[in-house]
């Protein structure tokens, strides 16, 4: 995965491992109730026995993964009730963050925040869903880390929405893609302006219109 300076690859480590199989289990290469083979993994990343096991362990921990006796790891199947469970804590959560952040944001740090919103612009011209994607998960970090608390940084990590119960490019559709970007530009706005509750509020309802998204697109996937 990275090279030494002498171009010797090294093994990977467990978060990396962590990090490859979350990102297929995302983007649906893993799909919900296969089964996660330690051989095979070993063979696709170059990684140790022991290191796949730690990744595993881990993913199990944030829901992920469940690993049985006798059977193994596999993903974990999700019903929607769970994911609705995991939404509403995100919206109390990340609204709190959201007004933390928008009370205390440095010049600097903003300037971040428009750079990202930028790169979500030129995703949306771009109709590049993936890419958005990868942004808007770093732009909701910004705001979390940004908002100074660490409790709410620490929750919002095991909070793992299992977006693996669709392919990706269903939840970012050109019309979704406009609407999604369309609140952060608003939320922006109310945070160049201070208005930390405003900028909660608004926080609190892309999160929940969010999983109406999800809810509306098991509706058409399945029927």
């Amino acid at each position: 995965m990275q090279e030494t300076p002498d171009q010797t690859p090294r093994p990977p480590t467990g978060p990396e491992i962590a990090d490859w199989v979350r990102q297929r289990i995302r983007t649906g290469r893993f799909v919900p109730g296969q089964r996660l083979v330690e051989v095979d993994i070993i063979r696709q990343t170059g990684a140790s026995r022991s290191k796949v096991r730690e990744a595993l362990k881990r993913l199990e921990g944030e829901g992920l993964v469940e690993i049985e006796e006798f059977r193994g790891a596999s993903v974990r199947s999700s019903t929607l009730d769970e994911v609705r469970q995991i939404y509403r804590a995100r919206m109390a959560l990340e609204g709190m963050a959201m007004h933390d952040f928008t009370a205390n944001a440095s010049p600097a740090i903003i300037e971040r925040l428009q750079a990202l919103q930028t790169q979500l612009d030129a995703c949306v011209e771009d109709r590049a869903p993936d890419r958005f994607g990868r942004l808007n998960n770093e732009w909701h970090r910004l705001i979390v880390d940004g908002s100074g608390n660490k409790v709410i940084a620490d929750h919002l990590q095991r909070l793992n929405v299992p977006i693996h119960r669709l392919l990706f490019e269903s939840f970012y559709d050109d019309a979704r893609l406009n609407i999604a970007n369309a609140d952060h530009r608003a939320m922006l706005a109310l945070i160049v302006a201070g208005d930390a509750e405003g900028a909660e509020r608004a926080m609190r309802k892309h999160i929940g219109d969010g999983f109406e998204t999800l809810v509306r697109i098991e509706s058409e996937f399945y029927n």
